[in-house]
């Protein structure tokens, strides 16, 4: 159908709201991605990118399906910035394979390589391994991690170090050394602002991985016997607890 807008069709023309477009597309969008998550069958395992979350009654609501707070869980925001974390971290593949890294991120059968302990109920998967590269004072084999992190995060990583700065990501890094016997981990991450590139060497440290992995088995026990670990913190406001997708259940409804 062709709109008659010659003078006199009695056509009216109606500017269109383009905000209101604009959020009733990205609704939309956000709707469709929190559909698709909330189709997926409910993990069944602890993964290493999570051991290092501060807060063990926080993994025990996220290992039983608990629901989060009304208004609270994951948005189609989160969702897109994790999804568009993906594709940072096909570039950056793509940037150190050209710069001569042999890096590997697929077993020969096309999967993911990564561990599993605790009768499955623990497990990671790796963004990959650098087999060998170039002489940059690091000995191959060297897991590599990858994150895609906005300029104010970026820039606190540069200052304060992997460790004091992401200590969750510090975490995952040392579980899966732990379990794929591997000394040193490269930490690769990229500026989404500006494509700049971050490179932290992270050797094994045998104690925290210890007790890391002394925290997953015991968030396990607790899951099993039914129990909630003890709060993180003695007050409500916390940082860590206003932030919780659980905060409501966790102050008003248990002890």
């Amino acid at each position: 159908m062709i709109v008659d807008l010659n003078h006199g069709s009695g056509f009216v023309y109606r500017e269109t709201n383009v905000f209101d477009v604009v959020s009733q597309m990205n609704q939309r969008v956000n709707d469709a991605l929190v559909a698709e998550r909330a189709a997926q069958p409910l993990r069944t395992y602890l993964g290493a990118s999570r051991i290092g979350e501060p807060c063990s009654r926080n993994l025990v609501f996220e290992m039983t399906g608990t629901p989060p707070d009304a208004g609270r869980g994951i948005d189609g925001r989160a969702l897109r910035i994790f999804e568009a974390g993906h594709v940072f971290e096909t570039l950056s593949i793509r940037w150190l394979r050209a710069a001569g890294f042999d890096l590997r991120t697929e077993r020969r059968d096309g999967g993911q390589f990564g561990f599993s302990t605790a009768h499955g109920r623990i497990r990671g998967h790796i963004d990959g391994v650098i087999v060998a590269g170039p002489d940059i004072g690091i000995s191959w084999p060297a897991l590599w991690e990858h994150k895609a992190i906005n300029a104010r995060s970026w820039e606190d990583l540069v200052k304060k170090g992997l460790k004091a700065s992401k200590p969750i990501y510090w975490a995952q890094v040392q579980i899966y050394m732990a379990y794929l016997e591997v000394p040193v981990t490269l930490f690769t991450a990229l500026n989404k602002n500006t494509q700049e590139l971050f490179h932290a060497v992270t050797p094994f440290d045998p104690t925290d991985a210890q007790a890391l992995s002394d925290k997953a088995v015991a968030v396990l026990q607790a899951v099993d016997a039914g129990e909630l670990p003890p709060r993180l913190s003695a007050h409500r406001d916390d940082f860590n607890c206003r932030f919780c997708d659980w905060q409501t259940r966790c102050w008003e409804s248990t002890p």
